[in-house]
């Protein structure tokens, strides 16, 4: 089952893929800025909780750590037990005290092997659960750098088009007016609180 953070980066993806494309461009694409900005306030809003379910499975560490050491306990007094009793009755003394050492050092291995198994297990979730939410990070690093990126080149692209518009009037007015006339326009324009665009 996947969780929203992913579910949030697929409908952005797919909301990105469903732009209409810029006029006169491949790679641009128009998009609605309060849409986007919903997506990506929700995935801000649902990140917090994907990093606390995953510090929940890092903290479960504890407990497999936990759970292994009453295992190796429990063997471990078994042993010691089964010792004593061996111990007690005289006649197999001897056969007694070999094997209860094989019985400690046999429980001993199985202590430590079950806590290495443990300790590799939380080891590898945590690397598991680190991984996965930095790989989630950067690709929505991508996404927002990629809308960025976009929305910069389209202000770009629209400030190149009013200086061309702007030419354009500049151009008709000096048509409308002889060029001795031109000065005085513009000085009328000012005086009367027209903004000149430079």
């Amino acid at each position: 089952m996947s969780s929203r953070i992913e579910q949030l980066i697929d409908e952005i993806e797919e909301y990105i893929e469903h732009c209409k494309p810029k006029f006169m461009s491949n790679t641009e694409i128009i998009v609605n800025r309060d849409e986007i900005e919903e997506l990506l306030r929700e995935l801000r809003m649902k990140t917090p909780d994907e990093i606390k379910r995953y510090q929940k499975i890092i903290s479960n560490k504890e407990a497999i750590l936990q759970d292994a050491r009453s295992k190796a306990e429990a063997l471990i007094n078994e042993a010691t037990i089964h010792t004593n009793e061996l111990i007690n009755e005289h006649e197999i003394m001897q056969q007694a005290y070999a094997q209860a050492n094989e019985i400690v050092t046999m429980a001993s291995n199985q202590a430590q092997e079950i806590l290495d198994n443990a300790t590799m297990e939380a080891n590898a979730v945590r690397g598991a659960a680190i991984q996965y939410m930095d790989d989630m990070l950067a690709h929505l690093e991508n996404v927002i750098k990629a809308s960025i990126q976009s929305e910069a080149a389209h202000h770009d692209n629209f400030m190149n088009s009013m200086t061309q518009y702007r030419d354009i009037i500049q151009s008709n007015r000096q048509e409308l007016h002889p060029a001795e006339d031109l000065e005085e326009v513009v000085l009328d324009d000012t005086e009367e609180g027209l903004d000149v665009i430079s």
